[in-house]
């Protein structure tokens, strides 16, 4: 049971961590331009309410890491990590609580790229994370 509750407690702030940097690269790519380049609007502020959900989002979606499956090799956790909420994002979350539409595309064509980016970002370190504590 202590092992278990280990690995949760890592797998959960690992993914929190993860979600911080998550937001705060969203953010910056906003804030210095990126998604305007690629005619996305997206351009959130630095706030706790902002932050927040990432972070918390972070940490449930990281408990997946708990799987066995996923311990073959890094790349492949960071992939199927990546892409888990990159796909109920664009999937389920854009189309039923945004007015953004199926993948975000009323933010921009480029949308989907940029999730599955800033996902990836969450995945790294929430990987890297979960290797050295667990």
């Amino acid at each position: 049971m202590k092992v278990f509750l280990r690995r949760l407690s890592a797998a959960f702030a690992a993914g929190a961590a993860g979600g911080l940097l998550n937001g705060i690269t969203v953010w910056a790519s906003g804030e210095y331009g990126l998604t305007r380049m690629a005619h996305v609007r997206l351009a959130p502020a630095l706030t706790p309410g902002f932050l927040y959900p990432r972070v918390v989002w972070g940490g449930l979606w990281a408990l997946v890491l708990l799987l066995p499956v996923l311990e073959r090799s890094p790349g492949w956790r960071v992939v199927v990590l990546a892409l888990l909420p990159t796909l109920a994002q664009l999937f389920w979350f854009f189309p039923r609580t945004t007015p953004y539409g199926m993948l975000g595309l009323g933010l921009g064509t480029l949308m989907p790229l940029f999730v599955l980016l800033f996902n990836l970002v969450w995945a790294l370190v929430a990987v890297a994370w979960y290797r050295r504590a667990a």
